[in-house]
């Protein structure tokens, strides 16, 4: 909307060039009466675009990018002849074409460099130019053209098309026809601008997901990473050494991702990979000094800089907005994101980042999206002028910062300096053809309008290796340039807002559908809500809750990461592998097994074993022994009893439970094992109790032998009594010949073994017969047999 309204100037053409027009039209006109008597189908001025005698045209370098009046420009690059037939007299030549004076002017020609249909602009010609005597077919040759710039004839201040044409003959058209071209452009101001804008550029430290929930067992806990591909982005050449390499000697907004610094961080104090068996290796330790190196690096790159942490692990705000919100406790991992992000940050880069700043995917944004983004206490949020349109007509690019209400400031970054760096710039003529754009476009914003205003460049969150590079030439070029000065991120949002910028929010609906599609689903939230309940059940039980609580907390996080837009499949794969992961460190206390337990009597004891396989003690946990049948079986007089567990680390440990049977019989006995809170945990144990109660006529029978024995014990009692009235009476004498009797009474043999042996088996000692007896013997801590007998 602001390209409609703005004005064409006149475009201020100096008199060595008029001159020379006339004279090449003077110089041309017998030429063109010739030709006029050829066939009327041969064009005389250019082959058309899609011509087989076409010549393709790459600009693989413009220096400089963006030139001052005592330079010499100096253009580099190659040509390659397309056709079948030889092309003869071929030379490349320079041509400025016209002062461009408007934004969508520079975007019509970067979006068909090579049309020769387009306005090409005159040839420099003379020495100005490069001569190949013959172009094979598919042979390329290369030339370079080097040009003081004060002979290029640049006039008023602002951008001007250039290119590089080739021309020559072929022998269907044997005639000087102009054969192919590059367009590009070319900025001009000669001297320092009396209004420079300020620009912000934002330089983004972003990776994908790295590492998993899982840690070593061992006391570090060392961190457990799905593959060694972030070592390659930080090894000398990679993506991200890059990244910091060339951001280094740039004045540049710092915007990181917390994760990274932290995956970094723990592949410096080392790291293990993780196998497809399940298990896990020790990682490299030359990887280990390649992360050391680069936080190093970047420790020197940030300082003095100012650096913007995005919540940890860069949730997908959008996804959040449109399908996380529905879920409960979505928001809330957003906010604990935010809240680790500055710690993150301070302790591996010794700076305090700034995290009042949200940024939407491509600063595509919505009412509900700037909600989210808010939610968790950021109050500037980075749009993106593509969504955040103008629509008061305005002929100038307004400044980023807008007030948008409730106390927000939308930053919107200027869309076509943010995606000049997308696609593919692995070719040196695209790489220069879009640092040529950028500053174009840059120089066309600030010549607008003779005040002073913001711009924000974001660029992709991920660039790659030669887009990063094109971007650093790009900002090199600008602030070296005479329009434009730097600015932090925090300056841009903190400026003065054009009053009649556009501060509407555009609505749902106009969201994007490309960026829509590859928002995380309500499934993959619904997921995170089942692991994070999850996870606040095992914590309870834990005595050292920091084990498990960071390494899931973050990769919670990581499960909602903007990085998984486009990879749905590697997402939820991850997300699985967490939940079960955590699952199994839950199933590692449980309760054994137990078979059916045979009761005999009234009354016993039941052992039920509770096991921990974790490094850990456990505790905050009580064990409920439940009767299905309490008229039959009760537990502790009642129809349940439940008593608290506390369990060593590797250990089990069993508890008892005292039960009394009605009635004999199968009963049903159920354990479960609860948090303190009174949540289950883990899966019961259910098993059988066979009651086999005591009868009459036994109790009858047990009854008899016990007064029997009773019996004999007292008749041999009172025997003793009278053996020994009788000694006393007859006198030793009497006593010796009695006891020298052969033939004695058999009472008087009876008394004499009473008297050397003591009470016969069976009778009772010192203990009275109705002392109870304990319910059960010592129990082991084994689990229970099969048919497992727990005797009275």
């Amino acid at each position: 909307m602001a390209d409609a309204a703005e004005i064409q100037g006149p475009s201020a053409s100096p008199a060595r060039r008029r001159l020379r027009r006339a004279g090449a039209l003077l110089a041309g006109a017998p030429l063109l009466a010739g030709l006029l008597q050829l066939t009327a189908a041969e064009p005389a001025q250019a082959a058309p675009a899609d011509s087989a005698d076409s010549v393709s045209v790459a600009l693989d370098s413009l220096t400089p990018s963006a030139p001052t009046e005592d330079d010499t420009l100096t253009v580099s690059g190659s040509v390659i002849n397309n056709g079948r037939q030889s092309v003869t007299g071929a030379h490349v030549g320079l041509r400025v074409g016209p002062l461009l004076n408007t934004r969508s002017a520079i975007d019509g020609i970067a979006q068909h460099p090579d049309d020769l249909r387009g306005g090409a602009g005159d040839e420099l010609g003379g020495k100005y130019t490069q001569k190949f005597s013959k172009l094979i077919p598919g042979v390329a040759e290369h030339f370079s053209i080097s040009v003081p710039v004060n002979e290029l004839d640049l006039g008023k201040d602002g951008v001007y098309s250039f290119g590089v044409s080739v021309s020559g003959k072929t022998s269907a058209r044997p005639w000087d026809q102009m054969l192919g071209i590059e367009r590009t452009f070319l900025p001009w101001q000669s001297s320092e601008a009396d209004t420079k804008s300020r620009t912000t550029i934002m330089w983004p430290l972003i990776s994908s997901v790295h590492m998993t929930a899982r840690t070593g067992a061992g006391e570090r806990q060392t961190p457990v990473f799905q593959d060694d591909e972030l070592a390659k982005e930080i090894a000398p050449g990679g993506r991200l050494a890059q990244m910091m390499d060339l951001g280094r000697d740039l004045d540049v907004t710092w915007v990181i991702d917390p994760d990274l610094l932290a995956a970094v961080d723990a592949m410096a104090n080392g790291y293990r990979l993780q196998q497809p068996d399940g298990t896990s290796k020790a990682g490299s330790r030359e990887n280990q000094d390649v992360a050391k190196q680069w936080l190093a690096g970047l420790q020197k790159a940030v300082a003095d800089k100012e650096v913007v942490a995005l919540p940890f692990a860069d949730p997908d705000l959008a996804s959040l907005a449109h399908t996380g919100t529905s879920v409960t406790g979505s928001l809330s991992h957003l906010k604990d994101a935010t809240d680790v992000a500055a710690l993150t940050v301070k302790t591996v880069l010794h700076v305090t980042p700034t995290t009042d700043f949200a940024w939407p995917v491509d600063g595509a944004v919505d009412p509900s999206i700037i909600k989210v983004a808010t939610s968790a206490g950021a109050d500037r949020v980075i749009a993106r002028s593509d969504s955040l349109r103008e629509s008061a007509g305005l002929p100038y690019t307004p400044s980023a910062a807008r007030p948008i209400g409730g106390g927000t400031t939308a930053v919107v970054a200027d869309a076509r300096m943010s995606t000049a760096f997308e696609g593919d710039l692995t070719k040196a003529d695209t790489s220069t053809l879009a640092v040529q754009q950028f500053l174009a476009q840059s120089l066309e914003a600030n010549v607008q309008k003779d005040e002073q205003r913001s711009f924000v460049v974001a660029p992709q969150r991920t660039p790659t290796a030669s887009q990063a590079q094109a971007m650093a030439s790009a900002v090199k070029a600008l602030q070296d340039g005479n329009w434009s000065q730097p600015e932090t991120l925090t300056g841009a949002a903190n400026a003065k807002p054009d009053p009649d910028a556009t501060t509407r929010i555009p609505s749902t609906s106009a969201y994007p559908s490309s960026l829509r599609k590859q928002e995380l689903p309500r499934s993959a939230f619904e997921q995170i809500a089942d692991t994070q309940d999850k996870l606040d059940n095992f914590q309870v039980i834990l005595t050292d809750q920091s084990r498990v609580v960071t390494p899931f907390g973050r990769a919670i996080n990581r499960g909602m990461s903007t990085s998984w837009r486009g990879q749905a499949a590697k997402a939820d794969g991850f997300r699985t592998d967490v939940l079960s992961y955590l699952d199994n460190l839950g199933g590692q206390v449980k309760l054994i097994d137990k078979s059916e337990t045979k009761l005999s009597g009234r009354s016993a004891t039941i052992p039920v074993t509770v096991q921990n396989n974790l490094i850990q003690p456990v505790g905050h946990l009580y064990l409920r022994l439940s009767s299905t049948q309490p008229t039959r079986l009760k537990i502790a007089g009642k129809a349940y009893d439940e008593q608290p567990v506390e369990v060593s680390g590797g250990h089990s440990q069993s508890v008892k439970f005292t039960t009394s049977a009605n009635a004999n019989g199968r009963a049903t006995v159920l354990a479960q094992l609860y948090t303190e809170d009174g949540q289950e945990y883990g899966d019961p144990v259910s098993f059988d109790v066979k009651v086999t109660e005591v009868t009459p006529t036994v109790m009858l029978v047990i009854g008899g032998g016990v007064l029997l024995l009773v019996l004999a014990g007292f008749r041999m009692y009172t025997q003793r009594k009278r053996a020994a009235a009788r000694q006393a009476e007859e006198g030793p004498d009497e006593a010796e010949a009695d006891s020298g009797d052969e033939s004695g009474n058999p009472d008087d043999a009876g008394d004499r073994l009473s008297e050397e042996s003591g009470p016969p088996a069976g009778a009772a000692g010192p203990d009275q017969p109705g002392d109870p007896a304990p319910d059960t013997a010592p129990e082991s801590t084994d689990p229970s047999g099969t048919g497992e007998r727990v005797d009275r």
